[in-house]
């Protein structure tokens, strides 16, 4: 015999049965969506955003500028020459160009040797003329050749210490220039008495007076 099923089955009909339908047809698509969304990577989707990397990003001028001036802050200055070489020519020019105007032993000596030359070579027989001409105007013109080479070194070095005080930088030595300056003048000013007195320009040399033959009387007969 057989067994009747004590509960009675139920049969959803109307708009229960299909919303039912619609619920489980939407959850299947719901997922998909939710792979689909991870599968491409879409920001504003279900998943994790994607991370974007600057840390190769274009550094922008500003930054560039920046560094350079770093850069520059952490140079080491320039080096600066203690200027002691520049210093000693200009004293030594400014001694020189003194010495021009004053005189120097190596033109009293020649002077001298000239004078004894003189001597040597002049005969009583010469004329007055030639004798001051060998024993004295020898002897000027050499003192004062030696005079205008000394002051033609003291001016070259003067010019050469005010060029290199212009290109090179020195430190401590900011009264050299004074100084080469001043050596330039002393050395141009003797140039130009140097040459003076060996052409005769300023002092020419003494020539002696014409003498008149003595006249004689005849005798009283």
């Amino acid at each position: 015999m057989r067994r009747m099923n004590p509960t009675p089955s139920t049969t959803t009909t109307g708009p229960d049965a299909a919303t039912g339908n619609d619920t489980e047809e939407k959850e299947p698509t719901a997922g998909a969506q939710t792979a689909d969304g991870l599968a491409d990577g879409k920001p504003g989707e279900t998943g994790a955003p994607e991370d974007t990397d600057t840390s190769g990003a274009t550094d922008s001028p500003e930054d560039d500028s920046a560094d350079d001036d770093a850069l520059d802050d952490g140079a080491a200055p320039p080096r600066t020459s203690s200027g002691v070489g520049v210093a000693a020519a200009a004293v030594v020019a400014a001694a020189l160009g003194l010495t021009s105007l004053t005189g120097t032993w190596t033109g009293r000596v020649g002077a001298e040797r000239e004078t004894l030359v003189g001597q040597l070579h002049t005969s009583q027989t010469s004329s007055t003329s030639q004798q001051i001409a060998e024993l004295y105007g020898d002897g000027w013109h050499t003192t004062a050749a030696i005079n205008g080479a000394v002051a033609l070194v003291a001016a070259i070095i003067a010019v050469i210490v005010l060029f290199a005080l212009r290109r090179a930088t020195t430190a401590g030595t900011a009264w050299a220039k004074p100084v080469a300056v001043a050596a330039l003048v002393l050395g141009a000013i003797g140039v130009v008495v140097s040459l003076g007195m060996y052409f005769d320009l300023f002092a020419s040399l003494p020539s002696a007076p014409a003498t008149t033959a003595p006249t004689t009387t005849p005798p009283a007969s």
